[in-house]
């Protein structure tokens, strides 16, 4: 699988000793409030086997460190395999640095470069003003507002979906 490598980071493949930070991950109430609900361990142990053999899916690292700074995934389309979507978290002490910008920024050259993909799609909820200004900063543009169409905890949130085209980066 590749590595994807930028001037400060390393996405590198999840591998079985990334387990630990996952679940860090996915039982962070900071992180998971934009989200989903947090899951049973069972669940999260499902959901990381399932980013074992993904194929473009990524743990963010720095250079210099092997601390996981977070994580970035791409999900080509089965209907249309030229659209595919992101998603990505960085843990909060990471959150302001630049780290999920330039992820996502050498993500979508991978997608534009390396996978046939001519546009990435992007879901956030309203709410989440730090990855509104992450994804506009990349040159995503807003698409469409889907009203109260994400529940989390048993409260109805807007959903954004914001679009990169290829021609864009």
């Amino acid at each position: 699988m590749a590595t994807i490598t930028t001037p400060r980071l390393h996405l590198t493949p999840f591998e079985p000793s990334d387990w630990a930070f996952f679940r860090t991950l996915r039982e962070d109430r900071a992180i998971m409030r934009y989200m989903a609900a947090i899951a049973p361990e069972k669940e999260t142990r499902r959901v990381f086997a399932a980013r074992l053999t993904a194929p473009h899916v990524f743990v963010i690292r720095m250079h210099d460190d092997d601390t996981p700074l977070g994580d970035i995934g791409l999900q080509i389309s089965a209907v249309n395999r030229e659209e595919a979507d992101i998603g990505y978290t960085v843990v909060p002490a990471a959150q302001g640095k630049g780290i999920a910008s330039e992820a996502l920024r050498a993500m979508c050259e991978y997608a534009f470069n390396q996978t046939g993909v001519k546009a990435v799609n992007a879901y956030v909820l309203a709410d989440n003003a730090g990855s509104v200004r992450v994804l506009e900063k990349a040159g995503f543009v807003r698409t469409q507002v889907l009203e109260k169409a994400y529940e989390i905890d048993g409260v109805r949130y807007d959903d954004w979906v914001y679009r990169l085209e290829c021609s864009a980066v």
